[in-house]
């Protein structure tokens, strides 16, 4: 017969491991039905109709030196291929195609289902930000589109 010895170990120890496995069920049901911020409005763009959607309310974190905003963009109208390069950045105005080529931050990468982007944004937001997106195409034309920063961006992080 084995003694067990009455220490905190042993009297919680099974209390501990069920809540280990309602901890799981729990994280696993939110990776499974993840909850995004609204998308921000679905605007023309040349051939294209775009629809950006923020992964989060967060405020820009530091990404390799530069701060950095999640989203994802949904092209429903016009094909991706079309595009030979496209930044997004969040400032008071766009930044030129000439300063953006010099890195690899803020460029739409993904396939024609969604375009997912690190975009390139400032410490903090402010009421005059503004997202900026600038398609290139293969025949170097450039075409640049904004949306206002939704409130909650720069409200939350003041």
């Amino acid at each position: 017969m084995a003694r067990i010895q009455n220490n905190i170990w042993n009297r919680y120890k099974y209390k501990i491991n069920g809540l280990m496995l309602v901890l799981i069920c729990y994280f696993l049901y939110q990776s499974l039905f993840p909850q995004f911020p609204d998308a921000l409005p679905t605007q023309e763009l040349g051939a294209f109709e775009i629809t950006p959607i923020p992964y989060n309310l967060e405020p820009p974190y530091l990404h390799d030196g530069t701060y950095t905003k999640d989203f994802l963009l949904l092209f429903s109208k016009g094909q991706v291929n079309a595009i030979r390069q496209a930044y997004l950045t969040i400032g008071t105005e766009p930044l030129p195609l000439e300063t953006l080529e010099l890195g690899d931050a803020g460029i739409l990468h993904g396939s024609q289902h969604g375009q997912e982007v690190h975009a390139i944004a400032p410490e903090a937001f402010s009421a005059e930000h503004k997202i900026w997106l600038t398609i290139e195409n293969w025949q170097e034309q450039q075409q640049v589109i904004s949306w206002p920063l939704p409130e909650t961006f720069y409200s939350s992080s003041n």
